[in-house]
């Protein structure tokens, strides 16, 4: 299986599926991007020759969150190829009821929701130079992208709620140490190391693979669901606030925010 659709590309090889996210240099996302991921997702948990994702990104960062210059394609509902219209966050949902065991190649950013993303995979490979920052209350709202279940869920409550009150940008070093990511690997070997390894987990039995992971992430999605819909109605009213778009207005000059509390 071959695939590319506007910006996601899709490679088969050695029984690893390779899902690429091509929007450099930032890789901004909205509804279309995570509706393309999570439909190479869907192909691969269909195709018995894939037994194991490799999900990267190409450009500077692996995804530094959401573009906010499209609130409407980040946020609100989008119609989609079939005609019905999904929010974000069901879109990101799928991702979570992928089948098979997934590898992120995070070689840069990870912001936002773009942290929110990496967090879908099983397995994260990274390098000292990545950075990765749950910084929505920095931006003056409330966390998204299935967070607040993914990251304590990973690393504890007491780290995930660290990093979620200060937004700190953790690098690839501290994200190894505190359970973040996975495999540290230099920069340029980042991609290698996330096929070795989804290559290693192919040479499992597939269906012990999966029915095991089947296990292990049970009602996982079903929290995921939950979390979303907590997380949006708390970034609805919050995304009306003056604090948020003087968060916004501090990201885009690269200063430090005056929140005022409304």
């Amino acid at each position: 299986m071959t695939a590319t659709t506007k910006d996601v590309g899709v490679d088969l090889k050695d029984r690893v599926g390779t899902v690429e996210i091509r929007r450099p240099p930032n890789n901004f996302f909205d509804n279309a991007l995570i509706a393309q991921i999570g439909d190479a997702f869907d192909a691969f948990d269909r195709d018995p020759e894939c037994r194991a994702i490799v999900l990267a990104a190409a450009g500077k960062a692996f995804c530094a969150g959401a573009d906010f210059s499209n609130r409407p394609l980040t946020g609100a509902l989008a119609e989609g190829p079939d005609g019905v219209a999904k929010h974000l966050y069901k879109e990101a949902l799928r991702l979570f009821r992928t089948c098979k065991p997934i590898v992120a190649a995070v070689h840069g950013a990870a912001v936002g929701g773009g942290l929110g993303l990496a967090l879908v995979a099983d397995f994260r490979v990274t390098c000292a130079e990545a950075r990765f920052s749950a910084n929505f209350n920095r931006l003056g709202f409330h966390p998204g992208f299935g967070l607040t279940t993914t990251l304590p869920r990973l690393i504890g409550a007491q780290k995930a709620a660290l990093m979620f009150y200060t937004g700190r940008r953790i690098p690839g070093d501290e994200a190894l140490a505190i359970g973040l990511a996975d495999v540290l690997v230099p920069k340029a070997e980042v991609r290698a190391a996330a096929h070795a390894l989804a290559e290693e987990i192919a040479q499992s039995a597939p269906l012990a693979v999966v029915s095991t992971r089947e296990t292990l992430r049970r009602g996982l999605a079903e929290q995921i669901e939950a979390s979303t819909e907590r997380e949006l109605t708390e970034q609805e009213w919050q995304r009306r606030t003056a604090d948020f778009k003087e968060g916004v207005a501090a990201m885009a000059a690269r200063r430090l925010p005056h929140f005022l509390g409304h």
